[in-house]
């Protein structure tokens, strides 16, 4: 009798989101050299045994235009499935701005000078819906999600990679009462709202810029900021009635999600918004009400939060909070009477932060983004209907303000492409 023993292997890959430019060439274990041009799902070429591990890195960085690359859930061991979750994003300095005007019910478009964060005025274009509070770009730049917040509906805006300008695809996707929040996953494949009117997040999946349902899940008393952390395997939302964070997990296959054991971790009162820094490491919790901001470490395999000691006091009211690319600093817009946005630094190991400085913005500063790039930060002043952009020093996170520029009435919040 004569047997024969296969080794049976197992396929390592993914999904390239941000490409834009030419040549980005992906490793698994320093080996196996894999061509990418296009955001698409891919695959290596060599399967890796059962037990073996795998090791997905970036050889060459994509040029024309030149880009940054990072890898997500790029490691681990091979149990007996093929491994499909490894996500590469890519990015350049922002191109385009969109800012939410609530009252007016419009979102103004600006073209970013990359040299200087002066903005330049593209157009203003209608909402799909009433009270428009919450933008979200998907990885790709390729769509504009918009939160209509009195409509309880999400349109959905093709950009134009040339111009910056909107166009409609879908103009009333269904949500939960009162849309606040919205965030895409970072495969581009799930969008995710908060509903802080019914209490619920809605979860649909995106193709070519259409939303179909998945479901719908209870989440807290009056959910209003939600975020996923980088590798896309968990969804953190804020409960402001409630001043907690409630933990989701997300199916990668179907976006659906589940519960995370321990969830909703305590944060403080009026727990108005949520960043998770690019490493998947940290999250930072804007407490509204108590006037302070929650520190946590994040589990990248249960998603469980754990408290970085006690909560930072601001003296201030911090109800948008957002992280720098690099992961070093933590910007806060103020909405009390000092309105400010305020600079933080991360401790490296820790993820503590300490204060560091504030700058002055216009009137009810509601919203901060951040650059990709790390150059920049915009924040929305609602009273005023304007966006202030600053350069951030880049060893201490200080902001010298660039200048101030008409968005719309009501000017709620700010997303970068």
């Amino acid at each position: 009798m004569v047997s024969c023993l296969f080794e049976l292997k197992y396929g390592v890959g993914g999904i390239v989101t941000g490409l834009r430019g030419t040549g980005l060439v992906l490793q698994d274990n320093s080996r196996d050299d894999l061509l990418v041009n296009a955001n698409t799902a891919f695959t290596f070429s060599t399967g890796i045994a059962k037990g073996s591990t795998y090791q997905v890195t970036v050889k060459t960085q994509p040029s024309n235009p030149s880009q940054t690359c990072t890898v997500r859930n790029a490691s681990g061991t091979i149990a007996k499935a093929a491994i499909t979750n490894v996500i590469v994003s890519c990015s350049q300095p922002g191109q385009y701005a969109y800012v939410a005007n609530e009252a007016a019910g419009t979102i103004s478009a600006f073209a970013i000078d990359s040299a200087s964060g002066i903005l330049t005025p593209v157009a203003s274009f209608a909402s799909t819906g009433t009270a428009p509070v919450a933008l979200a770009v998907d990885p790709n730049g390729a769509f504009l999600f918009v939160a209509n917040n009195t409509s309880n509906t999400v349109g959905i805006f093709a950009i134009n990679d040339t111009t910056g300008a909107l166009t409609v695809t879908d103009s009333a996707i269904l949500t939960g009462a009162g849309p606040a929040a919205l965030c895409v996953d970072p495969t581009g494949r799930y969008l995710y709202v908060a509903n802080a009117g019914a209490n619920s997040v809605s979860a649909f999946t995106l193709e070519n810029g259409i939303a179909a349902p998945i479901a719908s899940y209870t989440v807290g008393n009056q959910p209003v900021s939600l975020q996923t952390d980088s590798g896309g395997n968990f969804l953190y939302v804020t409960s402001f009635a409630d001043g907690n964070v409630t933990a989701l997990a997300i199916d990668t296959t179907t976006g659906a999600l589940s519960g995370v054991l321990g969830s909703p971790f305590l944060a403080g009162a009026g727990a108005a918004s949520i960043a998770v820094d690019p490493a998947g490491s940290f999250a930072y919790v804007a407490n509204q009400t108590a006037a302070t901001i929650s520190a946590y470490t994040l589990d990248p395999t249960t998603g469980v939060m754990t408290a970085s000691g006690s909560a930072l006091s601001t003296t201030s009211v911090p109800t948008s909070i957002a992280v720098a690319p690099a992961g070093n600093f933590v910007f806060a817009a103020n909405v009390n009477t000092n309105n400010d946005v305020a600079t933080y630094t991360i401790a490296p190991s820790t993820g503590v932060l300490a204060f560091s400085s504030t700058a002055a913005t216009e009137t009810l500063p509601a919203g901060v983004a951040v650059d990709p790039s790390g150059q920049y930060v915009y924040v929305a002043n609602q009273t005023s209907g304007t966006i202030t952009s600053y350069a951030v020093d880049a060893t201490s996170g200080a902001l010298t303000a660039i200048g101030s520029f008409a968005a719309g009435s009501g000017a709620r919040s700010i997303a970068i492409d």
